[in-house]
């Protein structure tokens, strides 16, 4: 799995809000505090907003919220708001994909790839991120030295 910088971003950035609980944050401080290019940012979280996972507030205390309580944003959403779906092939469903002859099955492993990352990103939210209580299994998946190989 490969992810770009527009979701390690963005995933970054919607950590901070999650631990910021229900106060505004602006784009600055955010880009700040992870050390990311500020109009970069602000063109990552107006895809957020347009899909529903943050909000903008105008004025002197103005800034960005989470739209929805972060127990309830999973990774998955963030990934999937800035960058479209989980897995894909050549910018295709893995389902949309056939493949003929010795190359076939090929499209059984990237369904099963997709699910396998859905198993963890799905479970995932934001609040687990900025509490840093991530699941036993994301925990017991992490802990195996063969992870980190």
């Amino acid at each position: 799995m490969r992810l770009s910088a527009r979701v390690d971003y963005a995933l970054r950035a919607a950590a901070e809000l999650a631990a910021a609980g229900s106060g505004p944050t602006t784009v600055g401080e955010l880009a700040k505090e992870q050390e990311m290019p500020p109009k970069y940012l602000e063109n990552i979280l107006l895809q957020m907003r347009r899909a529903g996972l943050v909000r903008g507030q105008r004025g002197p205390e103005g800034g960005y919220v989470l739209a929805r309580p972060a127990a309830e944003i999973t990774l998955a959403d963030v990934i999937r708001a800035v960058d479209g779906p989980l897995a894909n092939v050549r910018g295709e469903r893995p389902e949309h994909v056939g493949y003929r002859g010795a190359a076939r099955s090929l499209q059984q492993v990237w369904i099963a790839l997709r699910a396998s990352e859905r198993a963890i990103l799905e479970e995932v939210t934001l609040d687990q991120i900025a509490s840093e209580n991530l699941p036993d299994r994301v925990m017991e998946l992490a802990a195996d030295p063969a992870a980190w190989d």
